[in-house]
């Protein structure tokens, strides 16, 4: 499945039925007056949370929507019926913006949340609510109301507890392979991860939490540099942060403050996020160079660091019990 996590579409509520010019005239019913009924009002369109979705795909050659008009009144004083609702499913955590403006109007997080996003217009009136003692014969009416109409961004915010962040081949694909059942593609060359990987990692309370690797950040990737860029916003709703450094790294410490200036430019308040330092890949080291790695990092982060090898499978106990502890499980 393709991942999308941006579109743009365009919304256009139902217009409103016209009302209509008519009069009873019927047998034994002298001077029947006008009876004109009123038009229908159109059609919402509405967006709703759906957690069977992932991705946006379906925004992607579909970008159109328009809800169902109101029908027209009918003779004696009968209203047309009002247009359907258009209800469009999105994936949770998906972002509503404004397109000409940039102001947010939602943001759908729960399964099931509704955003109504464009009104119907409202149906006209028929020729019977002009009756008057001065007009007993009215051939006023009005037609109905256009939808409202809107151009519209959205994004998805990815709904992860935990973000595993780190420079290209930190390993973050195979640590979140080895936590969960999740199957990214792994390679030993740069942006193997194209798109943000999901896996669920069981809690010792049994239920799940959800674990996103997001594709590597590079310098610049704040300004749009690689693909960083892209999938920043995914990290934003996550609880805590897990900073995966490479051990091999010819200056991991370098590699650390690169990474945290990236977050710092994005915004977003990514640096007020609990993190967690994880030095990944200590088999490439000798123990006295771990330990002297570790002191710089420490010194340099305020953080406290943890050591791990994911393909080893080594001090993932430890880290997930740190993971449990910084979210309060």
């Amino acid at each position: 499945m393709q991942f999308i996590d941006q579109a743009r579409i365009k919304l256009r509520a139902g217009k409103g039925g016209d009302g209509i010019v008519a009069f009873r005239r019927e047998k034994y019913v002298p001077a029947g007056g006008p009876s004109g009924g009123d038009g229908g009002n159109g059609g919402h369109v509405v967006l709703e949370a759906d957690a069977n979705l992932q991705t946006l795909l379906d925004f992607k050659f579909k970008r159109l929507f328009v809800a169902a008009d109101g029908k027209r009144g009918g003779p004696n004083r009968c209203t047309g019926s009002s247009g359907k609702d258009l209800v469009i499913k999105v994936p949770c955590g998906t972002e509503i913006r404004d397109l000409n403006t940039g102001i947010v109007l939602g943001d759908l997080i729960d399964n099931g949340q509704r955003l109504f996003v464009a009104f119907g217009g409202r149906g006209g009136l028929g020729n019977a609510h002009y009756l008057s003692n001065r007009n007993r014969a009215p051939e006023k009416f009005t037609e109905g109301k256009e939808g409202e109409e809107w151009f519209l961004q959205l994004e998805l915010k990815l709904l992860a507890e935990v973000g595993i962040i780190g420079l290209p081949n930190a390993g973050k694909s195979t640590l979140i392979a080895v936590l969960s059942s999740a199957r990214p593609k792994i390679a030993d060359y740069p942006f193997t991860t194209l798109v943000p990987n999901l896996g669920v990692v069981r809690r010792p309370t049994g239920d799940g939490t959800l674990f996103a690797d997001i594709p590597g950040l590079i310098s610049g990737a704040a300004q749009g540099a690689g693909l960083g860029h892209d999938f920043l916003r995914h990290i934003v709703r996550t609880k805590l942060l897990v900073h995966l450094l490479d051990a091999g790294a010819v200056d991991p410490v370098k590699d650390m403050l690169s990474v945290e200036k990236e977050l710092s430019l994005y915004g977003q308040g990514l640096m007020d996020h609990p993190r967690l330092l994880v030095i990944n890949k200590k088999e490439l080291l000798e123990d006295r160079a771990i330990k002297e790695l570790v002191q710089s990092l420490e010194k340099v982060s305020s953080h406290k660091v943890l050591v791990i090898s994911a393909a080893m499978g080594n001090g993932l106990s430890e880290l997930l019990d740190q993971v449990w502890e910084e979210l309060g499980i």
